[in-house]
């Protein structure tokens, strides 16, 4: 028999989840079967698997211990430190309260740990928050601090972090419903028109990369995405432009720009080889530069942030469009 005590990262998790994340390997049918067999009990007594957790209670699970990691180990909250100790960055806060933290991502930066080992916004994250004595990892069932956007590896900018489970489930339904607007600067290989643009998203999950078309597929498999472009300066072939998401969708600022015939000036996978090479830019001109909290309902914990925008002051893409725009650029003929 294991035991827990539900810590406020744990208060409104549904029971089920909670089993779920402190044990490994664990099969659906044998979670419930052992709900009903009661097996799995809250405070002495039978609980149901919707029940949602209270800051406090006393979780015992009467499970067998093929079930749960080592004895010390905890499944759900990884170390305080990514595996590359030694290269974390040091976290650049442009805003922070007692929930939520907007975090500046430079270029290279994963958000997430992957394979690689390479240093990681999240752990980062978690080490700035461990260090302030607001998060203790080994206090935790299962709550690790997380980030609620995401940016491409190639991508800087602005990441939302959130430093509890309160924050971070009521910050992932602000985005659900769409009371956060995102806005990026991009630089492009040729000058596009300012205005709205809609076109149809097609994900090749296999290869990581996406395909844009006029109209939608007969399967419907296709998603709309909408995209709002401003020019705001010009310098020989090079525009730097605001981007505006009206969906926000993975590679759409990308894969769109470059189905208009302007893609982002850096950009490996659907950009402009040539000019990438004559310039010298090795990662895609792209940065979340602007976030906006539109009208967030009274009962949402977050509801503070409503009308508030947060923006990166002179972020590195506008020197990098001033560089362009001194040294005027201009494409070789047939290009």
């Amino acid at each position: 028999m294991k035991q827990y005590t539900a810590t406020a990262n744990d208060d409104g998790v549904r029971l089920s989840r909670f089993v779920q994340s402190v044990t490994r390997d664990f099969p659906t049918s044998l979670l419930y079967k052992s709900f009903r067999n009661k097996r799995v009990k809250v405070n002495g007594k039978k609980a149901a698997p919707e029940y949602r957790l209270q800051t406090g209670d006393l979780i015992e699970l009467y499970i067998n211990d093929e079930f749960f990691p080592p004895e010390g180990a905890k499944p759900a909250v990884p170390k305080a430190a990514p595996k590359k100790k030694q290269n974390q960055p040091k976290v650049t806060v442009i805003y922070e309260d007692e929930n939520i933290a907007v975090l500046y991502k430079p270029t290279h930066l994963l958000c997430h740990s992957d394979r690689t080992g390479d240093a990681n916004l999240v752990d980062a994250f978690t080490q700035y928050l461990a260090e302030k004595g607001e998060y203790d990892p080994h206090g935790e069932n299962r709550f690790k601090p997380g980030v609620c956007n995401r940016l491409d590896r190639g991508t800087e900018g602005l990441v939302i972090a959130a430093k509890s489970y309160a924050a971070l489930r009521d910050m992932n339904e602000i985005i659900r419903t769409d009371l956060l607007k995102k806005e990026y600067y991009t630089i492009t290989v040729g000058i596009p028109q300012s205005g709205r643009f809609t076109a149809w998203w097609e994900h090749d999950e296999k290869n990581n990369k996406v395909s844009i078309h006029a109209h939608q597929s007969q399967d419907e498999r296709r998603k709309q995405i909408i995209t709002d472009v401003d020019v705001l300066r010009t310098a020989g072939p090079f525009a730097l432009c605001k981007i505006g998401l009206i969906t926000g969708r993975t590679h759409q600022i990308r894969a769109h720009l470059a189905y208009l015939g302007r893609p982002v000036l850096g950009d490996i996978k659907y950009g402009n080889r040539k000019m990438n090479e004559r310039t010298g830019t090795k990662t895609q001109a792209l940065c979340a530069v602007r976030i906006s909290f539109l009208d967030i309902p009274e009962e949402n914990t977050l509801h503070y942030l409503s009308g508030k925008v947060i923006k990166l002051k002179d972020p590195q893409i506008v020197k990098q469009f001033d560089a362009l725009d001194k040294n005027k650029t201009e494409p070789a003929k047939g290009e």
